[in-house]
């Protein structure tokens, strides 16, 4: 448990530290005062050199090395996050360093071939840096919004590993509810001895058309939430079911239809936080591995450009 809640508190730091908010204005400043620094430095090279910037010269191999290195750099984070445990500085700061330092590189990488793509492998190493910088950037404003809207449209958010146990329970409620009205939903004779006061208030008729719109509307719904084309997937129709359900059927079971609206509510709520899940983490697919192709088509153009 403890190893647990640690590593859910380092991915908590670490979508903390690409949160754009006030603590990343140091990160902001150093990073574009190292860009200037190196931008001025570039022209001096620039201007001075008769053939243009080279990857090969002095210059191009040291703006190269130092991209490389704040490559690297970017890509330990995801070694950060293996072993949480690893007291190498705070999580939040690794990340707020790859967010920044990692854009960075991007500039001193552009400085190393003199803004040329010279070579297929250079084409592609310099397409997937594009890519895999706009990602990166498009994670922190997935991380820097979503968390509210999750806030105000899930404000029943549960631990997203447990959603599949808290569906199972809002159907055996769903069931219990069912059951209190109808009897067994297997579509026995109830047992009025069985104690249960509906069973006494509503005729066998009401609880038979129950049962039917229990089984025919609400169970599958609550079996399947995220069934395509299912009724009550969409939370203005299902008010508009329910709402129905309520003239259809006698009084003494509103309070009971009630409940269930409810249930299917949280439903809603577990439907939307997967979604917005989703969203949080789906950029991933993305950013991860090219981040990885990034690295390995980098150092696979650096030992050739040493050797050749």
């Amino acid at each position: 448990m403890a190893q647990g809640a640690g590593a859910d508190g380092s991915q908590e730091a670490l979508a903390s530290g690409m949160r754009i908010d006030g603590k990343q204005r140091p990160w902001m400043i150093a990073t574009i005062a190292l860009a200037l620094a190196s931008t001025i430095a570039y022209i001096v090279y620039a201007v001075r050199s008769p053939d243009g910037p080279r990857g090969g010269s002095a210059m191009g191999l040291a703006f190269g090395a130092a991209g490389y290195a704040l490559m690297l750099y970017a890509g330990l984070l995801g070694a950060r996050k293996k072993v949480p445990v690893w007291r190498l500085g705070r999580a939040q700061t690794w990340m707020r360093g790859h967010l920044w330092l990692g854009s960075l590189s991007l500039l001193l990488i552009l400085f190393h071939g003199g803004f040329a793509f010279r070579g297929p492998l250079t084409l592609v190493l310099m397409m997937l840096f594009f890519i895999v910088i706009a990602s990166g950037w498009l994670g922190a404003a997935i991380q820097h919004y979503v968390p509210s809207l999750m806030t105000t449209r899930v404000p029943m958010e549960t631990i997203y590993e447990e959603i599949p146990h808290v569906r199972a329970q809002l159907r055996e409620e769903g069931d219990q509810l069912a059951v209190a009205i109808c009897g067994p939903l297997s579509g026995e004779i109830p047992d009025e001895s069985a104690g249960a006061v509906t069973l006494v208030e509503i005729e066998q008729e009401d609880r038979m058309r129950f049962r039917e719109i229990y089984l025919r509307k609400v169970r599958p719904f609550l079996e399947d939430p995220e069934a395509p084309n299912a009724e009550l997937s969409d939370p203005r129709r299902a008010a508009e079911v329910f709402e129905s359900f309520r003239r259809l059927l006698v009084a003494p079971v509103h309070g009971v239809l009630d409940d269930l609206e409810n249930i299917c509510e949280e439903e809603h709520q577990l439907s939307r936080q997967i979604h917005i899940y989703r969203w949080l983490h789906g950029w991933l697919l993305v950013h991860v591995p090219l981040s990885i192709a990034l690295l390995v088509f980098g150092g696979v153009h650096a030992v050739m450009a040493l050797r050749y």
